[in-house]
């Protein structure tokens, strides 16, 4: 059986560029695309979008303004729109400009009052500062690199929420304990294989190794703290997946 704690992880420097990113996602918009099963190689996607959308509403309100980060399809925005229930303006940004498409239809038939696009990356969008009263970022913030590159990331969000906003995120992570880690990674393979085999593992965990540089929730919510969140909260944590937020005073 092939571990993540067993493979040489590929140095961070030579890492999929946003491009190669980019390239693949844009081939893969339809698995994007249902609602009800969310991203099935995740653990727990629906419970985490459910809780995430519902933690956004409980912290934040009203809500006027919408971020989707690594939008997709538009998943997280349709769930916090039906959880809200009211409609509200929506940025959508993604590398891809298929998923961006995609999201838009959907969540225009979702409800929602103006919807702008950005296609590129958060780290080069020219975003309006204290303008969301919520931020989604689902699945996006592990292509984040190193030290530098995480803290500048989430000081732009940061400066993006505006004064009582909220950011909630869900995504894969790795961990501070080495034998932890190692255990965490052998429960996904064993969930991975239960969707499609020793194959599927493999792919899955190839590129991931490939295109992604998770960090522990645990360092990630010391940094929301840093940057100059107010309040954080962990929501749910199984095996390497996390969903958690932050609310801006």
């Amino acid at each position: 059986m092939i571990a993540m704690s067993q493979l040489n992880p590929t140095p961070l420097s030579e890492k999929s560029t946003t491009d190669q990113i980019r390239e693949r996602f844009d081939q893969d918009v339809d698995r994007f695309s249902v609602l009800e099963t969310g991203q099935s190689a995740t653990i727990d996607a629906p419970v985490a979008m459910e809780l995430i959308t519902q933690a956004a509403v409980a912290m934040t309100r009203p809500i006027r303004r919408v971020l989707d980060v690594g939008c997709g399809a538009g998943n997280n925005t349709i769930k916090l729109r039906q959880t809200y229930g009211q409609n509200f303006d929506v940025d959508l940004l993604d590398l891809s400009q298929p998923m961006i498409r995609r999201a838009t239809e959907r969540v225009a038939q979702a409800g929602a009052n103006q919807i702008r696009h950005w296609h590129t990356d958060l780290r080069d969008a020219e975003l309006p500062e204290n303008a969301f009263d919520v931020v989604l970022a689902a699945a996006v913030l592990h292509h984040l690199r190193d030290d530098a590159d995480w803290e500048s990331a989430f000081a732009k969000i940061y400066r993006l929420v505006a004064p009582g906003g909220s950011v909630w995120i869900t995504d894969l992570v790795s961990h501070e304990m080495d034998r932890v880690h190692d255990v965490m990674w052998q429960r996904y393979g064993e969930y991975l294989i239960s969707l499609g085999g020793d194959d599927y593992r493999n792919k899955v965990f190839e590129y991931i190794d490939r295109e992604d540089s998770p960090r522990p929730v645990t360092y990630q919510l010391d940094l929301l703290q840093r940057v100059g969140f107010d309040r954080v909260e962990l929501l749910h944590k199984n095996s390497c997946f996390a969903a958690f937020g932050a609310w801006k005073r």
